[in-house]
Parts: structure tokens; C-alpha cells; sequence
């Protein structure tokens, strides 16, 4: 329950990108490699879009945290009649 699906993803993304680039950068002066996609480095330009939508989906999923906490209840279970703790 307290696994946000965001915090894989964005693992996922951040590896997956991360191989791409070091990929495309260590390949980046190979022409007979990007002859088909006109000279445009794909897997170097594509692993950096990856890379910075995995480090956001990973960013967001571990900024808030909403946990079976008694103490601190969910927004939307806060119960407008209760009385306030001090």
C-alpha cells in the first residue's frame, strides 16, 4: 500500500536512459551507426529524455508520502469535527 507506482517508473527510466547515453555518447562520432536516422544521435538525445522523465517521476513519487499514520492522517480523511491536538 505504501508503494507508489511513480518510484519504479521512474528507476526504470533513469536506468534504461542512463545505458542510452553512455551509448550514444561513446558512439557519438560513428557515421555509418546513425546513417539511417540522418546523422541525428538518437540514442544519446533520447536516453537524456529518459534520463530527466525518470528523474522526475522518481522525484515526485518520493516527495510526498502518505502512510498508514494515525498521527498524521491523509487530507482526505481529516475529520472537519475533530478537535484540534496540542
Amino acid at each position: 500500500m505504501g508503494l507508489d507506482i511513480r518510484i519504479p517508473l521512474g528507476l526504470i527510466f533513469l536506468s534504461i536512459g542512463g545505458i542510452m547515453t553512455v551509448y550514444g555518447a561513446f558512439t557519438y562520432g560513428d557515421a555509418a551507426l546513425y546513417e539511417r536516422s540522418l546523422g541525428v544521435n538518437l540514442n544519446l538525445v533520447w536516453g537524456c529524455i529518459m534520463l530527466v522523465f525518470g528523474a522526475i517521476m522518481f522525484y515526485v513519487g518520493k516527495r510526498q508520502k502518505w502512510q498508514d499514520d494515525p498521527v498524521t492522517p491523509r487530507p482526505w480523511e481529516h475529520d472537519p469535527n475533530a478537535k484540534p491536538r496540542h
